[in-house]
């Protein structure tokens, strides 16, 4: 497993390495000198929105998820899961719109409109991964004299893994490339380069923004997809 991990993360940095590299002979120097100070302070910024709306959305997802999971409350899974679902229904705009309606501009309703855009994969991968763990492997666990406690910690959640993982992965790509949006409601994001870059016909400056935005995702997946090799049981 190591040597594998390993072989994987070194072709994956030469591809992020080619990408930078491609990405600085296309925009040219001038253009990353000019924004160098922007491209730092714009992917803290970006950075700040994406950790604070999914750490918010997985304080949340989880245990509901977990909670969904439970066998009394199956039944209502469904009809509970559409709640989660409101940041999906509505188009990105429409929900900051709303935020910035009821909190106001700047990085809290940008914050909020992420962690509605980010909360229904996590929340439907956690129920979804639980309830397709065998009954056979719980029953085991029971038999051995393991409490409903021991069997989620020790049984199910380990298993399920992959399954929730994935539904991070996807709630991260989805809040990565969501937070440029929040540049229309006064939050700062490499949303920043990429509007001003349409509006101005300035194809250097949006494609920086955008090619920043993409790499972060990129990164960002790259360390889950690890995260997850490492501490799935069924890694190999």
């Amino acid at each position: 497993m190591p040597s594998t991990l390993l072989k994987r993360t070194l072709f994956i940095t030469l591809i992020i390495i080619a990408a930078a590299a491609l990405l600085f002979w296309g925009i040219g120097a001038d253009t990353l000198k000019a924004r160098k100070v922007d491209l730092l302070y714009l992917g803290q910024r970006h950075m700040l929105l994406v950790f604070s709306s999914m750490a918010l959305a997985l304080l949340v997802g989880l245990p509901s998820g977990i909670l969904l999971s439970r066998p009394f409350a199956r039944r209502w899974a469904e009809y509970v899961m559409q709640l989660f679902n409101i940041g999906n229904t509505l188009p990105p705009l429409a929900v900051l719109a709303l935020a910035m309606v009821i909190i106001g501009i700047g990085d809290k309703p940008a914050i909020a409109a992420l962690f509605l855009a980010s909360l229904l994969p996590i929340v439907r991968n956690t129920y979804a991964g639980l309830c397709s763990v065998p009954a056979s492997l719980l029953e085991a666990a029971k038999g051995i004299g393991m409490t409903r406690q021991q069997r989620l910690w020790q049984v199910e959640l380990p298993n399920a893994w992959p399954v929730i993982l994935s539904g991070i992965r996807i709630a991260t790509a989805i809040n990565v490339g969501t937070a440029p949006l929040a540049f229309l409601i006064g939050a700062n994001s490499y949303g920043e380069l990429i509007f001003p870059g349409i509006y101005l016909n300035d194809f250097p400056t949006l494609i920086l923004g955008a090619a920043a935005t993409a790499i972060f995702a990129l990164i960002l997946d790259i360390f889950l997809a690890t995260l997850g090799r490492w501490l799935s049981p069924h890694t190999s």
